[in-house]
């Protein structure tokens, strides 16, 4: 996965958490958007367009042998504590483990739908530098928010911003430059953050800045509530027809 001005070596996708919302039989990541077809082997798909399978990573934590069971191809690190923890903790350990490969890594919540267009979208954006995908519309109440500096990047990101300036998607890449950085920030915050709480802090400190990537026109949904989820199955047979 190459861009001019920085290489993505590896993929991480979070699929440790408990999807309690959804109320789902099956872990979120498994959640079906089409016959025989499920959120996670959407993302797979795609990054693997990308990149061998051998570079995807997966963290797990609630149900963890029947995501396993569903790739077995692919590479796992579980994280034990999901119950207490949340995706900064689990975006660590995934960074931990590949701490000795160079290059840009990109990560992306497991309950994320999008298609090629929004991938290729934060793959083109500031090449070599990190960056988050973001929607630029009015966010919805529950979203992570985010505001700008006057050069395009993430001065703060989190639920409770005020007059922000869109919501974040949930898929990112962080820069070879930022890495060791960022995790360092991942390290600072607390167990039960969100990943943002990283990246608002590097902002805040200025160890390393996220450029906002934007969406436009592609349709990009995170599954929190069954009406997500049948917003994405309607979405793609719609996109079959």
């Amino acid at each position: 996965m190459t861009v001019d001005g920085g290489r993505v070596e590896r993929a991480v996708i979070l699929a440790a958490g408990l999807g309690s919302r959804l109320g789902a039989a099956a872990p979120k990541p498994l959640s079906e958007i089409a016959p025989g077809r499920t959120l996670l082997s959407n993302q797979i798909e795609l990054l693997g367009e990308c990149l061998e399978p051998d570079r995807l990573l997966v963290v797990v934590g609630h149900r963890a042998g029947d995501i396993m069971r569903a790739h077995p191809d692919l590479g796992f690190v579980n994280n034990p504590r999901y119950t207490q923890t949340n995706t900064a903790r689990s975006l660590l350990l995934a960074l931990e483990l590949i701490e000795g490969v160079g290059g840009d890594v990109l990560w992306v919540n497991g309950d994320l739908y999008f298609g090629p267009g929004a991938l290729q979208r934060l793959l083109e954006h500031a090449p070599g530098r990190s960056r988050a995908l973001v929607d630029r519309s009015t966010p919805r109440d529950e979203a992570i928010k985010y505001t700008l500096d006057d050069e395009g990047r993430i001065a703060h990101i989190s639920k409770s911003l005020e007059d922000a300036a869109g919501e974040a998607l949930g898929m990112n890449i962080v820069a070879e430059k930022d890495r060791a950085a960022f995790v360092e920030a991942l390290r600072a915050v607390d167990e039960d953050d969100y990943f943002e709480a990283a990246i608002d802090r590097c902002a805040r400190d200025g160890a390393c800045r996220f450029q906002a990537a934007d969406a436009g026109p592609e349709w990009v949904r995170e599954v929190d509530y069954p009406e997500d989820l049948e917003a994405v199955q309607e979405h793609v047979r719609k996109e079959e027809l």
